[in-house]
């Protein structure tokens, strides 16, 4: 298989424990597969992906090409066994193989964390990653199977300042930065490219039910349960559903479909896509979520229903141009994962369209502020922040 200058500049500075770190669509996975079959062939290969990447069979296929096959009459390397995250714990006693880890997931110290350590030490392995790490905390998990530092314990003592008299830990700073700087620049290896596309945002304004966001605020009234509101996380809650749930997305997903006839269109919540499933008298319509996974349509005129946080990464699709956020995510990593779903390699298009859907309430204002600034939203802090110890909570909720 013939590589792109960038991808052959990355396969030769990668080694065993380094992050392959760029962004979506920019062929990662060929540039690994180069670099397993001059480096690490001839022992077996396993790739922990997302579920959603192992049931497209993408990596077997992207794996022939380069004469990797799932069994050994049919490979002139090692034989490549590809599963999803889910089920790490079942690889953690093969030893001298080479891991893929597709999609950052070593982040926190839980179960996933803890396999990935144990492969790590005893395999060859690379990661690949869109987003490597937003914090120290995320680096630490290959820090230390790196072997930089004994266990996870060893490097938050190391670097890690946690505020004091809290009921939970709360990361007040780092220390000793400049060798975190160090370390970090040591294991990541980037794969700068200049696209050929160009991404459109299309912010589009949608309402909301003003008098139901009302009741909510001023008379503190759960209009779904038809009870007192508790706290102002519940509050929080009601009035995202109302935002969320206004016919004016709908109508707007409408309006859409007349110019793009193939779209895609990712949303939070169950009850969103139960109002997205009404289309289906309309157009051809296919769902990948916790309960569906169906692949994307082949006709001429269709809608994708993503779950975001089911969805967001380990596919892609260049049969269209266009894709819908219907609903703002929490996560600026589900937010760049998921428009990189059409922005590929191999796309034809080089125009893409992205309509991503905001009103003026302050729950799409707040949200979207810290996308624009590339963080992602921290609902508690924030409400912390706005409600204090007012108990005259969100009084100013809507950004008129």
């Amino acid at each position: 298989m013939e590589l792109m200058t960038h991808q052959l500049n990355a396969s030769r500075q990668l080694e065993s424990g380094k992050i392959l770190y760029g962004a979506v669509g920019i062929g990662k996975s060929a540039t690994v597969l180069d670099y397993y079959t001059r480096e690490e062939s001839p022992r077996d290969i396993y790739v922990i992906t997302t579920a959603k990447k192992r049931d497209s069979g993408d990596w077997e296929r992207e794996a022939a090409q380069f004469g990797i096959g799932r069994e050994r009459s049919c490979t002139t390397h090692g034989t490549i066994t590809v599963d999803s995250w889910n089920n790490i714990g079942q690889y953690r006693d093969v030893v001298n193989a080479f891991f893929v880890f597709d999609e950052q997931r070593v982040v926190g110290h839980g179960v996933w964390v803890r396999r990935f350590i144990t492969i790590a030490r005893a395999n060859h392995w690379v990661l690949l990653s869109a987003t490597p790490g937003d914090t120290w905390l995320d680096y630490g998990p290959v820090f230390v199977a790196n072997g930089f530092y004994k266990n996870l314990t060893e490097f938050k003592r190391a670097h890690v300042i946690y505020r004091a008299y809290v009921h939970y830990p709360v990361v007040e700073g780092y220390i000793n930065e400049t060798k975190l700087e160090l370390l970090r620049n040591h294991i990541l290896v980037e794969m700068p490219y200049l696209r050929l596309s160009k991404q459109h945002l299309n912010y589009i304004d949608v309402g909301y039910n003003h008098q139901e966001a009302q009741r909510i605020r001023r008379d503190r009234w759960n209009t779904v349960e038809q009870r007192p509101i508790r706290d102002a996380a519940e509050m929080w809650r009601l009035l995202r559903r109302v935002n969320n749930s206004d016919p004016s997305r709908l109508e707007a997903v409408r309006f859409l479909m007349k110019a793009h006839p193939r779209l895609i269109i990712f949303y939070n919540f169950n009850y969103e896509l139960e109002i997205l499933r009404s289309l289906k008298d309309e157009i051809e319509v296919a769902e990948w979520n916790g309960h569906k996974h169906e692949l994307v349509p082949l006709t001429d005129r269709w809608v994708y229903l993503v779950q975001y946080v089911s969805g967001a990464e380990g596919w892609n699709c260049t049969s269209t141009d266009a894709m819908i956020l219907y609903s703002l995510t929490y996560s600026f990593k589900n937010f760049e994962q998921a428009r990189g779903r059409i922005d590929r390699l191999d796309s034809t298009f080089m125009d893409l369209y992205y309509y991503i859907f905001v009103s003026n309430l302050e729950v799409d204002v707040a949200v979207r502020k810290s996308l624009g600034q590339k963080q992602s939203f921290n609902e508690r802090k924030y409400l912390k922040e706005k409600v204090g110890k007012n108990e005259g909570i969100l009084e100013g909720i809507s950004a008129n």
